[in-house]
């Protein structure tokens, strides 16, 4: 190296600074992290501390060395992005490449490759759409029907819909002809747009480019290295096929004459290496030698152990690894070349070098408030402002910085409460500098100690709060609800309940004449072979049956079996309905004395969460302590997936209680989740005066009969136990708080108990159990909830890979794990599969030490097995997908899914929840069976899983997609018989009707009233045309969208939406709409049928039951030339409709004035 300068006693943060300097000073500069997680760090911290210097960033791939699968479509468009750009600036420009360890020592495609593979598009300038098309499938666009990731692009009539790389949003080009006439931006989720733009430049979104020369560089290339290809080999079939293959990248030099580095891009540059890059680095050469030779060892002999690794499939051919990294020759060549600057933190060991210069970085320590927090007797936020007030008068000035915006609201407003007079929130360095002295600066800023500068004072969230997670930056919030829509849309073979005809199976979509005119009508098939075509205007008396369809039966149409089903139903939902009403206005009448909490003892109790809370959390703990302070007994449900963070709501509610002398019994249903609470309830409570004690099996008798008699003395304040805590011979003296964990596993009489607990003391319900939008719509003042549905502190950020079973990488996956001092979970579709799977397990990994857990086990070993996993005496947990829903295994961080194509979407969504519960990054690896096809539903499930990382909308979507245990819960009776006989959506349609009834009797016709719906012929063509909309599953999607339409403002901005989505509505489509508003009014004016043509109109009445006889007299009277009612009750107009549009217009004049009349 030419040069070695290191910054020692660097703190986390202030480096940014440093970094922004040197590149102002050295004008380019490129930072090596040691791992994405600083990349992160670093990122925001150069983003305050400059708004003006250009920043590149480079990631790296998310998959490992010779991989059996392709890295992220995001992170590959990003890489093309970042490196396009830098082939562009000039090299006497400021600019500062940042990039990770993995992504400097790998080889990218050579600069030559940006040669006449972008180009810029302009509002009003003109290009061939076939050329264009062309062009974009020739950089890597994949086409598809709905644009959701990067590299996409879709196309209907004159609209392109493209997500090109390194945009946070897709884009949607509206062509007039050749002419390019407007470029809005688009949510990937809701499909609308927001924004317009006058100008995009596209380029490559895929390192390798499928056409001519790539397709014979590779076979060339192939051929060089491994001889003639193997007749059954997979990828090299693909790809002189032009098709993609699944982990294709790993083979990237054999499609480029020659590979570059990423410092051919940057040219002349000052090295910049992260506290600890240059170990990081030296470990990372080492596994992509061990990833090689594992896999030409296994190439050679194609098993391990004498396992096959493979299950079928063909043999892997690993590259030289110099082919596609660096060697440690290479990056020693580079470093040679360079002037190196290197960042050390406090504790780093500092290297010799005889050209070296060390720096102060400038800095000392800051203040740790660590006495306060721990110390009763302090006030820890009077410490914090004692503190800054000190700073302020030695001439320095202070900002806090925390790791989100909540966080920083939350430490302002406390702040603010102690005294705070001045402070001001910044988002930028220059604005700090600007400030008085007198103001505290509060900035999101990822540090994790405070430093002093000359002149400023940082502290950091941890230094007051102790260690925290941070949580990385995310773009804007996304809607999932019209994506769910489209994604579990009604497929081909789905069961189904038409709410008059009872359970059927859905075939398709068929286009019949109705009244001499084409109209779409959905195909389902019943009992004995009978089918019935129901209209799509209709589709809103269609309900899905549930996720799980197996064994339903089919219903006969016409049969009377279904109503006397139905009415059954019905029957049990009233009773449960005014059982529910009395319940809750019983418990509106007791009174329950008011629990109110110091705040003092609060914040101090709350400063010990090493989370910042979600908005969510935040709601439902203000939600929980407003009830028991209401002086009336409790009775509210938390609901939200496994470490969304409701232990922290029960363990706020839990200190308010007991804080003011009354008893807190925690109940449980499993030992296992007994003693994980009882340590985190021990954790937390530590140092305060709370007597916390446990009941379960795993406690002696000796002891139980001990902590029966604190209980009944009152001496324990809190009780953390199974069933047995429910047992009416256990005496409480002051019980106060009953927190419930996943009501739905206890048995009958601890749910009888319980009902009569909740009409005295209250009552807090957690569940994991996703909790449909309509229960909630139902339960709405009969059982108060609250949902957590934001994600946590790096809850989505599990990386997700779907790939066709690979033994290497099980192997090296658990091996990963493994060595980083984590477990992983293992599970299979079928108990049958577990020994077999357990075997090959042993014979892969000799000394991995495996525990096989499934449901026909008796819950006493299961207990056990699960408790021995969570204590860390198994590396392996082998399972059906029986994993505890409750459970907080933060060790276990991969989770490997065997034949995933044979789980449902809820269901991998749940299972893959059950990982990346730390800071430590979490794996997925969802594998499908090597040679099986899978069908087109399976395929759209498992990318879904992938592609809700990005979309935030996994919550949602389990809650979409549950299975029927799940309605159950919320009444707080098993109900899952009761939703078999009708199906989910049904189920909870006619629970809310129930309730709505039970809370006003009058109204009990109201919802029979609405239970039907009119049939409508108007002789014109009903249908979205495949040239408007070609993807059939997003086609039913928008049927279903529109039957959901209430009135003519929504139906108004739909259409809206879908002329901004696929262009120009066409006839078929408005009419279809005009049909809905017809059906709107039809249910208004109690009208049935409907049957028009060019000669006019017959109108049947509902029952032959005309609302306002009177009325409607004087409307005949009135249009007695071309009206009268038969003596059958039907109205007749004769008009004169030979045009369709017409026709509609005359209807919905007719129609609205008999619905007026009613009204």
């Amino acid at each position: 190296m030419k040069k070695l300068t290191q910054f020692a006693n660097t703190p986390t943060g202030w480096d940014g600074k440093l970094i922004v300097d040197l590149a102002r000073k050295k004008n380019r500069v490129i930072h090596i992290c040691r791992d994405d997680t600083r990349l992160d760090q670093i990122e925001q911290c150069i983003r305050f501390f400059s708004s003006d210097l250009q920043v590149v960033i480079i990631p790296a791939w998310d998959c490992l060395p010779f991989d059996r699968v392709s890295p992220n479509s995001d992170i590959v468009s990003k890489r093309l992005s970042s490196l396009a750009r830098l082939s562009g600036i000039d090299e006497e420009e400021e600019c500062l490449i940042l990039t990770t360890v993995n992504a400097v020592l790998q080889r990218v495609p050579p600069r030559s490759f940006f040669d006449g593979t972008s180009m810029s598009l302009r509002l009003g300038t003109s290009y061939p759409l076939d050329e264009l098309l062309v062009f974009l499938d020739g950089i890597g666009y994949l086409r598809t029907d709905t644009v959701r990731a990067s590299g996409e692009y879709a196309v209907r009539g004159g609209i392109i819909d493209i997500f090109p790389a390194g945009l946070e949003d897709p884009l949607r080009l509206d062509f007039f002809g050749d002419e390019l006439e407007n470029i809005r931006c688009f949510d990937p989720i809701t499909q609308r747009t927001f924004d317009v733009v006058n100008e995009v430049n596209v380029g490559p979104v895929a390192e390798i480019l499928l056409n001519k020369q790539g397709i014979e560089n590779f076979r060339q290339g192939y051929r060089l290295h491994f001889g003639t290809a193997l007749a059954d080999d997979p990828l090299y079939a693909a790809i002189s096929e032009g098709r993609r293959h699944i982990g294709m990248e790993h083979w990237l030099p054999l499609f480029h004459e020659e590979l570059e580095t990423i410092f051919n891009y940057v040219g002349e540059a000052t090295l910049s290496l992260d506290d600890g890059a240059e170990k990081a680095i030296l470990t990372r050469f080492k596994l992509i030698q061990e990833y090689f030779e594992t896999r030409q060892a296994l190439y050679e002999g194609n098993t391990y152990n004498g396992t096959s690794l493979y299950n079928g499939t063909s043999l892997y051919r690993p590259l030289p690894s110099q082919l596609l990294y660096l060697t440690s020759k290479a990056w020693d060549k580079v470093k040679k070349q360079s002037d190196i600057t290197e960042f050390l933190h406090f504790d780093s060991p500092k290297r010799d070098y005889k050209n070296k210069e060390v720096l102060s970085a400038g800095t000392a320590p800051g203040i740790d408030f660590v006495e306060a927090r721990t110390n009763n007797s302090k006030s820890l936020y009077d410490e914090v402002l004692a503190g800054i007030q000190e700073a302020q008068s030695a001439g320095q000035r202070v900002v806090l910085c925390t790791y989100s915006q909540g966080s920083r609201e939350r430490l302002s407003t406390l702040l603010k409460g102690h005294g705070a007079n001045s402070l001001e929130f910044v988002d930028k360095y220059s604005a700090l500098l600007r400030m008085s002295l007198q103001t505290i600066g509060a900035a999101v800023l990822p540090i994790e100690t405070g430093f002093r500068t000359d002149d400023t004072l940082f502290i950091s969230e941890p230094d007051i709060l102790g260690d925290r997670l941070s949580r990385p930056s995310r773009g804007r919030k996304r809607r999932g609800e019209e994506f769910l829509r489209e994604v579990s849309a009604l497929s081909d073979g789905d069961y189904v309940v038409h709410v008059e005809h009872g359970v059927g199976q859905f075939k398709g979509l068929q286009t019949l004449e109705i009244g001499g005119a084409p109209h779409d009508c959905l195909s389902i098939s019943y009992s004995g072979g009978d089918k019935l075509f129901l209209p799509v205007e209709n589709i809103d008396v269609l309900t899905r049956y549930g996720s799980e369809s197996t064994g339903a039966a089919l219903d006969k149409l016409g049969g009377v079996a279904w109503q006397a089903r139905k009415a059954r139903v019905k029957k049990r939902l009233k009773d449960i309905a005014d059982k529910l009403i009395k319940v809750a206005a019983d418990r509106e009448l007791q009174t329950t004395e008011k629990i109110s909490i110091s705040p003092e003892l609060y914040e101090g109790f709350c400063a010990r969460f090493k989370y910042s809370e979600t908005d969510d959390q935040i709601r439902s703990i203000d939600d929980t302590l407003k009830d028991l302070g209401r002086g009336r007994p409790m009775d509210r449900l938390i609901c939200g997936d496994v470490g969304f963070g409701k232990t922290e709501v029960a363990l706020r509610a839990a200190l308010a209680v007991s804080s003011q002398g009354f008893q807190v019994a925690v109940v449980v249903p499993t030992t296992l989740l007994c003693r994980q609470h009882y340590s985190v309830f021990l954790d937390r409570f530590v140092g305060l005066s709370i007597n916390i004690r446990q009941l379960s099996r795993l406690v002696n008798q000796k002891d139980t009969a001990r902590i029966k008699v604190e209980v009944k003395s009152g001496d324990c304040n809190i009780l953390i136990g199974t069933h047995s805590v429910l047992s009416k011979s256990l005496e409480f003296n002051n019980l106060g708080l009953v927190i419930v964990y996943e009501e739905q596993h206890f048995g009958v009489a601890q749910k009888e108990r319980l009902k009569e607990i909740r009409s005295s003391v209250h009552v807090l319900t957690l569940t994991a159990t996703p909790i449909p939008r309509t229960l909630q719509l139902a339960m709405s003042g009969v059982r108060d909830l609250s949902l957590i549905a934001t994600p946590p502190i790096d809850r989505l950020s599990i990386r997700t890979f779907i790939m066709p079973y690979d033994g290497l990488i099980v192997r090296e996956a658990i091996k990963r794990e493994r060595h980083r001092g984590g477990q992983v979970f293992y599970v299979c579709p079928r108990i049958e599969d577990l020994p077999r799977i357990n075997e090959r397990l042993v014979k892969l990994i000799p000394d991995v030490k495996v525990a096989t857990a499934h449901g026909r086990m008796g819950a006493a070993e299961l207990d056990d097995i699960m408790s021995a996993f969570c204590d860390g005496a198994y590396d392996v947990l082998l399972s059906t997908n029986i994993i505890e829903s409750g459970l907080d295994i933060p060790n276990a961080n991969t989770i490997i899914i065997h034949n995933s194509d044979k789980f449902g979407l809820a269901q991998l969504y749940q299972l893959r929840g059950r990982v990346g519960r730390s800071k430590t990054r979490a794996y997925a690896y969802l594998t499908t069976h090597p040679t099986r096809v899978l069908t087109q539903t399976a395929t759209r499930r498992l990318e879904v899983m992938q592609t809700l990382d990005n979309l935030g909308a996994g919550f949602s979507l389990a809650s979409h997609d549950m299975d029927i245990r799940g309605a159950g819960n919320l009444l707080g009776e098993e109900q899952s018989g009761q939703v078999k006989e009708v199906g989910i959506e049904l189920y909870q349609h006619l629970l809310r009707e129930a309730v709505d009834a039970a809370r006003n009797r009058e109204n009990t016709g109201l919802a029979e009233e609405n239970d039907w719906t009119p049939q409508i012929s108007i002789g014109s063509p009903v249908l979205i045309p495949e040239t408007f909309v070609s993807d059939l599953s997003v086609r039913l999607s928008i049927y279903r969208r529109i039957g959901e339409l209430k009135n003519s403002d929504d139906i108004d901005s739909y259409a809206a939406e879908l002329a901004d989505r696929f262009g120009s509505i066409p006839t078929e489509v408005n009419n279809l709409f005009q049909v809905i508003i017809l059906k709107l009014l039809c249910r208004k004016a109690n009208v049935a049928k409907i049957d028009a043509g060019p000669r006019g109109a017959l109108i049947s009445f509902r029952d032959d039951n005309v609302k306002n006889l009177p009325g409607l007299i004087k409307l005949l009277e009135r249009d007695q030339s071309f009206a009268h009612l038969r003596t059958d009750h039907k109205l007749v107009y004769q008009k004169n409709w030979q045009e369709s549009a017409q026709r509609v217009r005359g209807l919905t004049i007719i129609m609205q004035e008999l619905a007026d009349m009613v009204a």
